[in-house]
C-alpha cells in the first residue's frame, strides 16, 4: 500500500464568523491555538486559513517573522501593502509570497465592491534570519484546467526564479511544493509525489458553508493502493507516503468543477 489517507472534514475545521471576516482554520491558529493537538501542523505545512473578507474591511497592519506566507486568491480582489514598499491588487489566479525572514509588517484588505475569498498558507523557513522578500506569480485558468500546475516550489529547484515577478512557481524557503488544479466532472489526474507525505485541500468554491461539505466532490487514491477517500468542498486529507515514488490520483466524481490544492511535503 503506497499511500494512506486520514480525512480532515470541512465541518471539523476551526471556524469563526466576525461579520467582516468568515474564516476556517485547517490547523491550529489564533484563538484555536492549542485546542486540537492532532492538527497543529503537518511536516513543513503550518497554516491553511480559508478566509472571506467583506468589502471595505481587512487585516490592518501587523507583523510577521520567520515564516514563508503566501496567499492563493480564489475570487474578488486582495489589496496588499507592506513595510518593504510593496503595494499590489491581487486577483483570481494570483499567488503572493512573502518571505518574512527577520521581520515585515503588512496589511491585507478586500479591494473594490466585492468580498475577497483567499487561502493563506504558512510554512517555517529552512534557514532563519533571511532577508525579507516579496514575490508574485499568476496562473491562468487554462494552466490549471484538468491538469496539475506547479505554483510554489523550493528555492534552488529547477526553473525557480527568485525575481519579484516572473514565470513559473513562486519560490519558497521550505521543503514544500504546491500544485493546483481545476478538475472537471469525470476527469482523472495523476501526480507523482517526491516527499514523505502530502496534503490535499479542496477549495470551498460553491459558497460559504459552515456545515458538512457540499458542492464539488473528488475521490483520491494512488496507483499502487486500493485505499480511496471521497472529499467535498472544504474537506482535506493527510496523505502518508508509505512507498517512495508513489503516485497520487484524483477523480472528479461530482457534477461541478473541483478546485484542489495538493502539497508535496518532506
Amino acid at each position: 500500500m503506497s499511500l494512506n489517507f486520514r480525512p480532515r472534514r470541512s465541518e471539523e475545521r476551526a471556524h469563526a464568523d466576525y461579520g467582516w471576516l468568515k474564516t476556517f482554520h485547517t490547523f491550529t491558529f489564533g484563538t484555536y491555538q492549542g485546542h486540537d493537538k492532532k492538527h497543529g501542523h503537518y511536516g513543513p505545512l503550518r497554516v491553511i486559513n480559508e478566509d472571506r473578507v467583506a468589502p471595505g474591511t481587512g487585516f490592518g497592519t501587523h507583523s510577521h517573522r520567520e515564516f514563508e506566507i503566501f496567499s492563493y486568491v480564489v475570487s474578488g480582489e486582495l489589496k496588499h501593502n507592506d513595510s518593504m514598499g510593496n503595494t499590489e491588487i491581487l486577483k483570481r489566479g494570483d499567488i503572493q509570497m512573502t518571505s518574512a525572514g527577520t521581520g515585515i509588517s503588512h496589511s491585507e484588505e478586500a479591494h473594490g465592491p466585492s468580498e475577497v475569498h483567499f487561502l493563506q498558507i504558512w510554512s517555517p523557513p529552512l534557514t532563519s534570519r533571511l532577508t525579507p522578500k516579496y514575490f508574485t506569480r499568476h496562473f491562468s485558468e487554462a494552466e490549471k484546467k484538468n491538469k496539475w500546475a506547479c505554483i510554489v516550489a523550493p528555492v534552488g529547484s529547477e526553473g525557480i526564479l527568485e525575481t519579484r515577478e516572473g514565470a513559473g512557481p513562486a519560490p519558497i524557503h521550505s521543503t514544500l511544493t504546491l500544485y493546483a488544479t481545476l478538475a472537471d466532472k469525470g476527469q482523472k489526474l495523476e501526480q507523482p509525489l517526491k516527499g514523505k507525505k502530502a496534503f490535499v485541500q479542496v477549495v470551498q468554491t460553491s459558497g460559504y458553508n459552515a456545515g458538512k461539505a457540499m458542492g464539488a466532490r473528488i475521490r483520491i487514491g494512488g496507483t499502487n493502493t486500493s485505499e480511496e477517500l471521497e472529499l467535498g468542498e472544504g474537506d482535506s486529507a493527510y496523505v502518508a507516503v508509505v512507498d517512495a515514488g508513489a503516485t497520487f490520483t484524483l477523480e472528479n466524481v461530482g457534477d461541478k468543477t473541483a478546485e484542489v490544492l495538493l502539497f508535496d511535503l518532506e
